[in-house]
């Protein structure tokens, strides 16, 4: 098994717990969305966050994007300006490297690629250990997204090769996960 698939399946392993645990969360309190907007600020769908026991379950449903492979990283600081630099470098609490295929680990924020359809269109759900969405963090969840900075979400114009950091291309979109305090 090839390294992005073998990744994907301990993700999706590691998800089964929680997710059995908390499979739709029912309080506001345990889910938060982003509505994921284009530079011109055109709504092109949402991607809600949902605590789980050992981290965070994304489930990504948005439209209106060009067809193909997509870098997506959770950013920094909660804030999206026309051209998404507001938001920041990735996700990073644990200063590590990016990418999945690289020795030093990978952010927090590091993401599997995001696969738009022909039509535009993209539902996913992704797993994020170690993360919470409400604050404090704890020893089982060491990373919280609602910081004093916030956080937010960026589906990128290209595919994340996993090692290089700007392989990703551009940001296409950008939702506040949390505004920044």
């Amino acid at each position: 098994m090839n390294r992005p698939l073998a990744l994907a399946a301990a993700l999706l392993a590691s998800a089964a717990p929680a997710l059995a645990n908390d499979p739709a969360p029912s309080s506001a309190e345990k889910t938060t969305v982003a509505a994921m907007r284009l530079a011109d600020g055109s709504e092109v769908g949402t991607i809600s966050l949902a605590q789980a026991e050992h981290g965070v379950v994304m489930r990504v449903d948005v439209r209106g994007l060009t067809a193909g492979k997509h870098g997506l990283h959770i950013h920094q600081t909660g804030a999206c300006t026309p051209d998404f630099q507001a938001a920041g470098g990735h996700f990073n609490p644990a200063d590590t490297e990016h990418g999945f295929h690289t020795a030093g680990g990978y952010h927090a924020g590091d993401l599997p690629n995001l696969d738009v359809a022909d039509d535009g269109t993209a539902r996913a759900e992704f797993f994020v250990p170690k993360v919470t969405i409400k604050g404090p963090a704890s020893d089982a969840l060491p990373h919280s997204l609602s910081d004093a900075d916030g956080a937010a979400v960026i589906i990128h114009a290209a595919t994340d090769d996993y090692r290089t950091m700007d392989s990703s291309g551009g940001r296409q979109a950008c939702g506040v996960i949390f505004p920044k305090g």
